[in-house]
């Protein structure tokens, strides 16, 4: 088996965690790629990767059996990105501080190898979303969420919704955030919207600080077709893109969101399942008031 390493580079110490990394595969017996982004280490890269292969993560994910995104959600979310036409099952090492997405850390991993090689893992398909504003070209692409909202403007904006052409509602509010399953852990829950388990074939639509108290988060089906229209006094409206990527566009503009026709493959242990995860990483249901809560 061949493992793609994408690590994020702006980390402290990154090259000797990849060392590190890669030291285990040799000793497990796998092969490696490494990125192209590690040239900017060169003189380092020589001596700790003599004769090692470095390719762009287009080409790195299309020979690679498996792909990890070393650094921390942030990471594994562009990482899913820059992949997404291979279809590459993705693991994360996480260096970054929550790691829930990134679910293993240097030790674990380690371990995590060995599941590897025992074929004891599992890959879990995740949705993810793709969009397009004024019926142009579809290069709105997000794992987690696409945000909606008002940029620099310091004033609310209005936005008009329908699902599969069906009006849904016109309201003010400094924004919407559209989720899927994977990112109602993220942005979507900080502004009130539910924990939807990945398996879920649903999209989420959580307004942001909307100007009217029955304006509520809202579940569809992911076969249906969003459409957002989006009108502001201002220049610019602002599309997020898993916090990675931002777009503008001039007002009134349409924004279609629907599922993308490729989902996301992410490696899991099965050590552990969703729920572990929800309650080690968020704390979800534990009760604070009781001293033991395992």
């Amino acid at each position: 088996m061949t493992i793609g390493i994408i690590p994020n580079i702006t980390k402290k110490d990154i090259l000797s965690i990849v060392k590190k990394i890669t030291d285990e595969l040799e000793k497990k017996g796998f092969k490696f790629i490494l990125s192209d982004s590690l040239l900017k280490f060169e003189a380092d890269l020589k001596k700790q990767f003599p004769g090692a292969a470095l390719l762009s993560h287009t080409d790195l994910s299309k020979h690679s059996d498996m792909v990890v995104s070393i650094g921390g959600d942030g990471t594994m979310l562009n990482t899913a990105y820059e992949v997404r036409e291979s279809g590459t099952p993705m693991v994360g090492v996480n260096f970054g501080k929550l790691g829930f997405l990134a679910e293993f850390d240097l030790e674990s991993f380690a371990e995590f190898l060995n599941d590897i090689k025992a074929n004891d893992y599992s890959i879990e398909e995740r949705m993810a979303l793709a969009g397009s504003c004024n019926g142009g070209e579809k290069n709105l692409y997000a794992i987690n969420d696409m945000v909606i909202d008002k940029g620099p403007w310091p004033k609310m904006i209005e936005l008009t919704i329908k699902v599969d052409d069906d009006y849904v509602a016109t309201f003010s509010a400094d924004g919407i955030i559209v989720a899927t399953p994977t990112g109602t852990t993220g942005y979507s829950l900080s502004a009130g919207g539910p924990i939807v388990n990945p398996k879920a074939n649903v999209i989420t639509l959580s307004p942001i600080a909307p100007h009217t108290l029955t304006m509520r988060p809202l579940v569809v089906s992911s076969d249906q077709k969003i459409s957002i229209m989006v009108n502001s006094p201002s220049d610019k409206i602002q599309i997020s893109c898993d916090g990675q990527r931002v777009y503008f566009y001039d007002p009134p503009s349409t924004i279609n969101i629907e599922k993308c026709i490729r989902p996301v493959k992410l490696v899991h242990s099965n050590r552990t399942n969703y729920f572990e995860i929800l309650r080690n990483k968020l704390y979800w249901g534990l009760d604070v008031r009781k001293p033991n809560n395992s």
